[in-house]
Formats: C-alpha cells, structure tokens, sequence
C-alpha cells in the first residue's frame, strides 16, 4: 500500500501533538492536536522558535544550527521524557515528549519531529490521590510527624513545598516539639530522599571535636588522630545534612561552616585539599538566633545564609486537638514493646491531658503515655495512672499579661496577622515588618492565646 498520499491525515488525526522543527530550531508544521494543547494557530507559530514553548525538557548547548545548537540535534533522539510547557495563556502544561532528527538522503540534518502527549489530567488525579491518601493515614503521621490541627497541616504544605527546593531549611521550635522529625520529613520528600540523612548535635561536641565531626581529620591531625576519618559533610555527600541547635557552635567554627556552605567544599583537619560536596543544609535552634547576633555570639552573615526558609514546629500546648491522636500512637507502639493490651483513656484523663501546658511538648507526653504504662495493667488509662503533676492539674496554668492602655490597637494588627499566616509566627513577623522575636514578645504581652484566639 503506498502510503504517502495518507500522510496529511495521519498528521492531522494524532492524538498527540506532533511539531516539526528545523535545525536552527524554527516551528515547520504543527498539526491540530498541538494547536489544542499549546493553545496557538498553527499560523501563530510557524516561523517562529519552538523555545516559544519553553519546554523544561529542552537542553540548549550555544548558538549555532542543529547539534551546535540543541542536545535533541547533538544525540539523535528524545524518548518518554517528562517535560512542562507553557501554552498561550502562560499556563504550564505536563506533557511527554518524544523526538527524532530527520536527515535528506546525503545523511544531512534537516530538522526534527516531536510529539507531545499530554500528561495534566493523570497528574491531576495522581495529586488528587496523594492528597487523599494523605487525608487518610493522618492518624498514622505524615513522616512520622503526628497531628491533624490547621497549624499542623500549614507546616506539611510548607514542608511539601520547600522539599521541592535545594533551599537551606531553618526549623525553630521548642524543645521536645520535633525538629529531627521536620527535617527528616524535608529530606523523605526531596529528590535527594534515597541519598544519606546526617545529622548532627552542634551542642553536644566542643570546639575541637565538632570540627572534627563536620569536616573530617587526617592521620595525626591531633593527639589520638590514629587514622584519618571523614566528616559528617562527606558522609551526607547528594543527600541531606542536620546541624541541630546550630546556636550552639562556636565562632571560630562558624567562619570555617559559613565558607562551605558558600564554596560547597571542605578541607579536613589537618589538611588543606578541598574536597567537593554537595549537600542539603537544614539546620535546628531552640535559641533566638537574632539574641545571640545581638550579643555577638552568632555570626550575622551565616544567620542570613542558613535561614533561607524558615519553619516553625508549634509547641504542643498550641495544638491540643492533637494530643489524642499523639497519644493514641504512643499507646500502639507501648502495647507492641510491652505486650500489654492498654485501649485508650479514660475521658478523665484526657481533661487532664489536654489541661497540662506541656513545657516538654511531644517529648514530655510520650513520658507521661510510659509511666502510665508502668501503673497501668490492661484496659484504660485513667487519672491516678499519669504523673503526679499532671494528674493534679485542675486549670492550665497561664495568665495572660494586662494589655497597657491604649494597646488595643497593636494587639488587633497581632491578632490579624497570626491569623493570616495561620498562627505562623516567623510569618506574621514577615506581614508586620517586625522580627520573629517581636511577635513572640508581643504575644506574652497582650496575653494571646494561639489556640483560642485564631
């Protein structure tokens, strides 16, 4: 069969979008599918560059025709390749994108044919199912995080958000409120999540062993140094580094942290060849990193370095919804170490749960499900199971400061901004054009209950 008269129909009755391109990059033909998907007339188009369509896709080399020009020229083809495009009304579109270099008779390049499938409906419905399967297992946490309370939800769309990015990741929060487990969940939802997670405790190790444990030592580079080591910087070489409660690092090894954050390169101890890493950086502080710049504690510039995109860990007393379900999965994991078969609570005892103010946050609840667990043989866990001090709370024990007169005002802006940024505090910092540590004052303040007010 000669098939050459039915070209015209083929090309106009694909399903896909079918370009053809010359070796300089111009649009030859396009046919009615790829009218429908890119949104412009075959007459709006022809003539004109195909990076018109900025397709994510594209690997431009220099100037010049074909494989001087464009990787598609340089390698002979594109097969399956998972691509965005941006249509007429500069909308992105998912598409995958197939392509082959046509060639004369004489072996010459005389241009390409690309074919577009698009892909936004099943990327709809794949988010679609994410989210659903997200809304589902809640109870069982998003990357080991617990908790369902809107503060909590905000804090997985940044986390989402962010874990797209190579950004550095600064987590505040409380002690016992989860800033391993945060930065944990960054790195899980990151294109780096099958590379290494290292983490750090900068409080832990003086001046001379945290170095050592950042960059590495070579043999001899001080007393004990029986054989060189590689530093924690190399280990998380294409996967993420965790310096937890980074306040705590002295000056001297902040200058040597800020330049390889900034050269993205190490020197051990005791050797002076750069070695080349590429790693993630998000780092932890229960501190007030702009108290300790104040007082010259913690340098300015690496505080700006290290603080690209904040995130706020809420303290437990702020999300109380939350505390059942916490505690529900502590019990689950007690009953599998334990072999007990412990239920639940007894309403009693949730009151007085949700009552406590928690200065431990998580951390303290999860020591009041396993002394309950001690006193309490099977069935429910009631008010005389939990610790003292919290099975004698009657009423949380916070008094709010007495605005000043004439406050009113100030404290109204407060209130409008912690609702817009979701009870975010680093956030409605940003609304108000104060620091974070202003909000926090402003908050004591006027007396602002989080969970009552917002």
């Amino acid at each position: 069969m000669d098939l050459s008269r039915h070209w015209k129909i083929i090309f106009e009755t694909l399903m896909d979008g079918l370009l053809v391109v010359d070796p300089n990059g111009k649009i030859v033909a396009m046919n009615p599918a790829a009218e429908r998907l890119t949104g412009y007339r075959a007459e709006e188009l022809v003539g004109k560059s195909c990076r018109i369509l900025d397709c994510t896709g594209c690997d431009i080399i220099a100037k010049g025709p074909a494989e001087l020009w464009c990787g598609l020229f340089a390698r002979g083809d594109v097969r399956a390749k998972k691509c965005l495009i941006t249509n007429k009304d500069h909308r992105t579109i998912n598409v995958v994108k197939n392509a082959s270099i046509l060639r004369d008779s004489d072996g010459q390049i005389i241009g390409s044919v690309e074919t577009l499938t698009d892909m936004s409906e099943i990327v709809r419905q794949q988010q679609e199912i994410t989210t659903l399967r997200k809304t589902l297992h809640m109870d069982q946490g998003y990357h080991g995080i617990l908790g369902k309370s809107s503060g909590m939800q905000r804090l997985y769309e940044l986390i989402e958000s962010v874990s797209l990015t190579e950004s550095p990741v600064m987590i505040y929060g409380e002690s016992g409120t989860g800033k391993e487990l945060v930065a944990r969940a960054v790195h899980e939802a990151s294109p780096r999540k099958d590379g290494p997670f290292i983490k750090v405790n900068c409080a832990s190790l003086n001046e001379n062993l945290l170095e050592s444990e950042l960059f590495g030592h070579t043999r001899g580079a001080y007393t004990g140094a029986e054989r060189t080591r590689i530093g924690r910087f190399e280990a998380a070489h294409d996967g993420t580094i965790f310096l937890d409660e980074i306040g705590d690092i002295p000056l001297a090894t902040q200058v040597k942290l800020l330049r390889v954050l900034e050269e993205k390169e190490i020197e051990r101890v005791g050797d002076h060849t750069p070695i080349k890493v590429d790693v993630r950086v998000i780092s932890a502080t229960n501190k007030t990193l702009e108290n300790l710049i104040a007082r010259d504690l913690f340098r300015e510039d690496l505080y700006f370095r290290i603080n690209v995109f904040p995130l706020t860990c809420p303290p437990l007393r702020d999300r109380r919804a939350d505390i059942p379900i916490i505690v529900q999965s502590f019990i689950r994991n007690n009953n599998a170490k334990t072999g007990k078969k412990i239920l639940g609570l007894a309403p009693e005892a949730l009151e007085k749960l949700s009552a406590y103010s928690w200065p431990g946050n998580v951390r303290e609840l999860r020591n009041a499900v396993e002394y309950a667990f001690v006193l309490c043989p099977s069935g429910g866990i009631g008010v005389h199971h939990l610790p003292p001090k919290i099975a004698d709370t009657s009423v949380e024990c916070v008094e709010p400061t007495r605005p000043e007169p004439g406050s009113d005002g100030q404290r109204q802006a407060l209130l409008e901004a912690l609702r817009q940024a979701g009870g975010n505090q680093s956030e409605a910092a940003r609304i108000l054009g104060v620091s974070r540590v202003t909000v926090w004052k402003r908050i004591k303040k006027y007396g602002i209950r989080l969970t009552a007010e917002l």
